[in-house]
């Protein structure tokens, strides 16, 4: 490695590193004041508010990554050209493709990264910190914790078995609900195959309803097309309980797909944010190329100040852009893959324009 690029590399790890950590705790304490009141307010405990903030840190620190990347590299850059040392080195016949060689290497490191960072540490620490939120808004999860598949929660009367529950349509698929008396008996037990939650009640299609007549075991079976019950729960109750696709690594997920897929039920949220888990780590390697290739070519000439607002503009547009596609992957517009990779295809193509002109 030779001298340039090991100064461009140490320079680049010390304003990520500044850019992290201030941007970690701009968000950590922005997060702490617009909560704190409600923590001290519930039944949480002190300490656990405070794991509850640090659990939080592997999540931010996956999303500010690529933005500390594109800063990073646009204060570098923006810096050597205020201090006159890229024209220093063009002039001593440093081609600014040789100045790119080291940001590349290190786009692609921190893609990987942080991909193995969010299958690691992002899953665990998500799932910690929205139990303790649950408790702290006291909606603990009162059900077997599960993907949206497979769930099992209390109600006032007994239990519910839900094969699958769709929170964006609030529909349970494969509904089974069992009634019980005060000495836990079994009195009346409710299947149906699909049930919607419209204007505050539950509506049960393709219902069967089996009543225990007597102590004897008699069964009186009803079958119903459709019927509304009185149920206390509602769809967030179910939501509670289920464990996120945030919370699930990116083969805990992928297993999960197949196996909603492989019976028949709707997964395509699920697969927009399949693909998201590898589209999103990969933006640092183009936040990277890009930040250098506006640099280079003059973009950035004052100094970190000027960086810093050419990385939030661009930050704002991809989340932006990013945000809308997968919003569209979620509803069906678009297929779930170019859901997930479209902001990184836009940008792709724009960083592949600047470098063409780069000279």
């Amino acid at each position: 490695m030779t001298v340039v690029h090991r100064y461009i590399l140490s320079m680049f790890m010390k304003y990520f590193a500044i850019v992290l950590v201030m941007v970690v705790l701009i968000y950590l304490a922005i997060d702490f004041f617009s909560r704190a009141d409600r923590f001290f307010a519930s039944p949480v405990s002190g300490y656990d508010t405070f794991l509850y903030f640090v659990y939080k840190i592997p999540l931010i620190v996956s999303q500010i990554t690529p933005i500390g990347v594109l800063l990073a590299v646009l204060t570098v850059f923006g810096l050597m050209s205020r201090n006159n040392e890229l024209i220093a080195l063009k002039s001593g016949g440093i081609s600014v493709f040789y100045l790119l060689t080291p940001i590349v290497i290190l786009g692609i490191v921190f893609s990987f990264a942080l991909f193995v960072f969010s299958e690691v540490a992002v899953p665990v620490s998500i799932a910690r910190s929205n139990e303790i939120d649950a408790q702290r808004k006291g909606n603990e999860r009162r059900g077997a914790l599960s993907a949206r598949k497979d769930i099992w929660i209390r109600h006032a009367q007994g239990l519910a078995h839900v094969q699958y529950f769709h929170p964006r349509e609030e529909t349970l698929f494969g509904v089974s609900l069992y009634f019980m008396d005060e000495d836990y008996q079994l009195t009346r037990r409710i299947d149906a195959r699909q049930a919607m939650y419209v204007d505050g009640r539950w509506v049960f299609f393709e219902t069967m309803i089996q009543r225990l007549e007597s102590p004897d075991g008699d069964i009186q079976i009803t079958h119903l097309e459709e019927t509304t019950l009185e149920l206390d729960l509602e769809p967030s109750d179910f939501q509670h309980v289920v464990v996120e696709s945030e919370e699930m690594s990116f083969s805990a997920l992928y297993r999960y797909i197949h196996r909603v897929e492989t019976e028949g039920y709707d997964a395509t949220e699920y697969r927009v944010d399949y693909y998201g888990k590898t589209a999103f780590p990969f933006v640092c390697l183009i936040m990277a190329v890009m930040g250098a290739a506006i640099a280079l070519r003059g973009g950035t000439k004052d100094g970190m100040a000027v960086s810093f607002a050419y990385g939030i503009v661009l930050a704002f547009a991809y989340w932006s852009v990013y945000s809308f596609s997968l919003s569209m992957g979620y509803g069906g517009i678009l297929p779930p893959f170019f859901a997930a990779w479209a902001a990184n295809i836009l940008y792709g193509m724009g960083t592949a324009l600047l470098l063409l002109y780069i000279e």
